[in-house]
């Protein structure tokens, strides 16, 4: 008689895809979790015959995956949804978000919309967030305990802030959130300059050398707009990705947020400098930024995932959409149908999206050893029969609302629909009395 194994939860039954690295699609699988770690992944009888559980998760006739990874976010921006649209870029920051920012956000706007995009990620199967704002303490410490993971940077900019009057106090602020959180479970900290165009060039070398002595990522929006290469192009003589490299602050810590604008010898630095780079067609497609060269990122074997941006330029944080739409439109503008694949695409939003933020060792495939942060899909909906290609059914067909169950460092923050660490009703609330607030301040028409 074979000794069980105790573990704390069993997921069993349904297909099991595990994004690991022969792609391995497991009919009637199982996945064991203990201590925060998967313990087994394989055929479902196997892996039962040797597990005592202490919770059972029953995935038939559902899908078993990895946690998805939204590469970049603004979470506490929920709040902002709706607020600016059919705007430019420029337009759109410049004369919206950045006023509206000034005139709006303080620690306690941050600690609600945190929540309502919490809530959303949980309910969407995204189980790790990189995220990029002010008062990013605040973000870490509601992300802490509803549970989910981050990627959290402080963000850095040279006129004053929500929570930093100066340049000098924007970086003490950050150096105590760094200090902070290193060595979190959950929570990873990082400097984020904002952009090239918003924090000087002494500032971007002295946040690399921060990275650098901290030993923490570096987060920043990059080649977004072409107003952005023309500016750089003027006052730099350089375009962005050419003038971060002439600074030197091009490396394996960054998370490079949009890249848009990059020309192929541009994409041949990042690549070099093994960038983390985070594709968000449909912001870009709403603000008209452009479309990512994410055929030749990929032939470069650039490290690239998915990300939603914020709500205020979304309007969700719903990923399966930039799946569907990371398909589609790569398709449409190289008029190749065979271009980006339903398991490529699929992939930017596990392993590659894990690779993207440098945590490829911990998450984005259902392996031994990895984290637990795993989502159970429904299958059955009217909206995935009949199932074919499961690649196909997850990448075109899957919806946000087919999530049924998602944990994340083995706690089950979603069950059966429910979410269990956060009460959505009160942050529904909260958050409906303070958007009331912004719309009058604002004095925005609804």
């Amino acid at each position: 008689m074979t000794d069980l194994h105790a573990v704390d939860t069993l997921i069993s039954g349904g297909i099991v895809v595990t994004m690991d690295s022969h792609r391995r699609v497991i009919a009637d699988g199982a996945v064991a979790v203990k201590a925060g770690k998967i313990v087994s992944v394989g055929e479902r009888q196997s892996v039962e015959a040797v597990c005592s559980p202490q919770d059972r998760i029953d995935a038939q006739g559902r899908t078993v995956i990895p946690g998805l990874i939204n590469g970049h976010a603004h979470l506490p921006m929920t709040l902002f949804r709706g607020l600016a649209d059919d705007q430019d870029v420029d337009e759109w920051l410049q004369h919206t978000i950045f006023p509206a920012e000034a005139m709006n956000v303080d620690e306690a706007f941050v600690r609600c919309g945190t929540r309502l995009g919490l809530a959303e990620l949980i309910r969407g199967g995204i189980t790790t967030v990189c995220d990029m704002y002010y008062f990013e303490n605040a973000v870490a410490e509601e992300m802490a305990a509803a549970g989910l993971r981050g990627l959290l940077g402080q963000a850095l900019i040279d006129f004053p802030s929500p929570d930093a009057n100066d340049y000098a106090t924007a970086l003490d602020v950050i150096h105590r959130f760094v200090e902070r959180w290193r060595g979190h479970h959950l929570i990873t900290p990082a400097i984020a300059p904002h952009a090239p165009y918003t924090v000087g060039d002494e500032h971007l070398k002295e946040a690399h050398r921060f990275a650098l002595d901290h030993d923490c990522p570096f987060i920043i929006h990059l080649a977004e707009s072409q107003h952005e290469v023309a500016e750089s192009m003027r006052l730099k003589g350089a375009r962005p990705v050419e003038h971060l490299s002439h600074l030197g602050v091009l490396s394996n810590r960054m998370v490079a947020a949009h890249v848009v604008w990059a020309e192929n010898h541009e994409l041949d630095l990042l690549a070099d400098h093994g960038v983390g780079v985070v594709h968000n067609p449909q912001s870009n497609m709403k603000l008209a930024s452009g479309v990512a060269p994410l055929p030749q990122m990929l032939m470069r074997d650039m490290a690239v995932g998915l990300g939603t941006d914020g709500s205020a330029s979304n309007n969700d944080l719903s990923l399966w959409e930039e799946i569907d739409t990371a398909a589609k439109l790569h398709k449409l503008v190289t008029a190749d149908p065979k271009m980006i694949s339903a398991q490529q695409a699929f992939e930017l939003a596990t392993i590659h999206g894990a690779r993207a933020l440098h945590l490829d060792q911990q998450i984005g495939s259902l392996e031994v050893g990895k984290r637990a942060d795993i989502v159970v899909l429904e299958m059955e909906a009217i909206n995935q029969v009949p199932l074919s290609s499961i690649y196909s059914a997850l990448v075109y067909a899957t919806k946000a609302n087919d999530v049924c169950d998602l944990m994340v460092e083995g706690q089950v923050l979603l069950r059966d629909r429910q979410l269990t660490t956060i009460d959505e009703r009160m942050v529904k609330d909260v958050g409906l009395v303070l958007r009331k607030k912004i719309v009058d301040r604002l004095q925005v028409p609804l």
